[in-house]
């Protein structure tokens, strides 16, 4: 898994240095850099795959605008003279990277500076390679000896994980199939639109064969009897709604029979914001580090907290080197969190007086857990003690 993650000069993110578990939970008020802290891991992915430009940033979930203001900007101090990610491994492995687009002639594609990627005993490519004339400024040096490394190298892995990296935000209207996925990345598209199809694939090859593993996301959704997938879906849908060619199709177990199926279109929202979720922590075409963003959307309160106790076992069931990152704004998702559990981690995020954004790990400290004896902490947080409220 990837333990480490360093930021500096990416938008509001000055200087910032996170410690990773396998679950990542963002929570703050709104514009003070938690979207951010996604979208940098994201540019980190596209460089990693060898080029950073808007077609390879879209396709990873990171916002379109302008290139010169991805580059950090405060009243206070000057401008960086460039953005500079890397990402660590447990076995110390990294790769590490700096990039330039100039504020006045921004490029289409990033250049690259320096770059560096080590298996934590070899350099497999060492900064200083990158000063030849002969090497093209806009491509990615590390994705082209990544084919060459042994398939258990640790920098192979740290590469493949930063690679397949993706930010989903689900859409309801997507996920309803009225509207088509602007992005079809693996598994269920950013915004939902290949849900059916995902969660049919992951039904016949692993919810089928587990009882109690589709037991565990059914229950979730009370009025649910059964999930199945169907391509007929004429008897259920009017001819004049879109449609994908595989549809999800819910059992109302309050409904009389016969006249009890619902499709994605006429189904809760919520629902399919589970589903959304139990998908890509399940799913093996999922990638091993992805995040959500704004995971909690659309779903109650109690509902999104035990979600959000489902995210571990669900990863570790998906793969032992499955890692996700989600922020959130509902207070309830903190009552789902085992913190504890050392790879559960809590993340409050601010911005600092001058507008940096700030990322302090919450943990179960003596006075905390006193508090928390009297009060969960979903209410801890709306009291002020965690932090990450705004100042209004």
């Amino acid at each position: 898994m990837i333990r480490t993650i360093r930021i500096e000069g990416f938008k509001s993110l000055a200087t910032l240095s996170l410690e990773l578990g396998r679950v990542n939970c963002f929570i703050g008020a709104n514009g003070v850099g938690k979207s951010n802290i996604l979208e940098a891991i994201g540019v980190l992915g596209a460089a990693a795959n060898g080029t950073v430009d808007d077609e390879s940033l879209r396709r990873r979930g990171v916002r379109p605008g302008l290139p010169r203001l991805y580059k950090s900007s405060f009243e206070a101090g000057r401008v960086p003279p460039h953005i500079a990610l890397a990402a660590e491994g447990e076995e110390v492995e990294m790769y590490r990277v700096s990039l330039l687009n100039p504020l006045e002639n921004p490029q289409p594609a990033w250049t690259f500076k320096t770059e560096y990627l080590t298996d934590g005993i070899t350099d497999i490519v060492s900064e200083g390679v990158r000063s030849s004339k002969r090497i093209n400024p806009a491509a990615g040096l590390a994705a082209l000896k990544v084919v060459d490394l042994e398939t258990e190298s640790p920098a192979l892995r740290l590469m493949q994980a930063l690679q397949g990296y993706s930010i989903y935000t689900p859409d309801t209207f997507t996920l309803r199939g009225l509207i088509a996925d602007q992005q079809s990345r693996e598994p269920v598209g950013l915004s939902g639109g290949q849900l059916a199809d995902a969660f049919a694939a992951l039904r016949k090859n692993g919810l089928s064969k587990d009882e109690d593993l589709l037991e565990s996301v059914v229950e979730l959704i009370d009025w649910v009897e059964d999930i199945q997938t169907t391509t007929a879906a004429g008897s259920l849908l009017s001819p004049s709604v879109p449609r994908s060619k595989t549809v999800l199709k819910f059992t109302d177990r309050f409904m009389k029979k016969g006249r009890n199926t619902l499709t994605s279109h006429d189904a809760s929202e919520g629902a399919l914001y589970v589903l959304f979720c139990a998908v890509l922590c399940l799913s093996p075409n999922a990638p091993r580090l992805l995040a959500i963003d704004n995971l909690d959307q659309a779903l109650n309160p109690r509902l999104v907290a035990r979600l959000t106790a489902k995210l571990g076992p669900w990863l570790s069931h998906g793969g032992q080197q499955r890692q996700m990152m989600f922020t959130a704004h509902n207070p309830a998702v903190l009552d789902g969190l085992d913190l504890e559990d050392d790879e559960i981690r809590l993340f409050a995020v601010d911005r600092d007086s001058d507008g940096h954004t700030v990322v302090n790990r919450i943990t179960l400290t003596e006075n905390l857990l006193k508090l928390n004896k009297d009060y969960p902490l979903s209410r801890l947080w709306l009291m002020g003690h965690l932090g990450a409220v705004p100042n209004v």
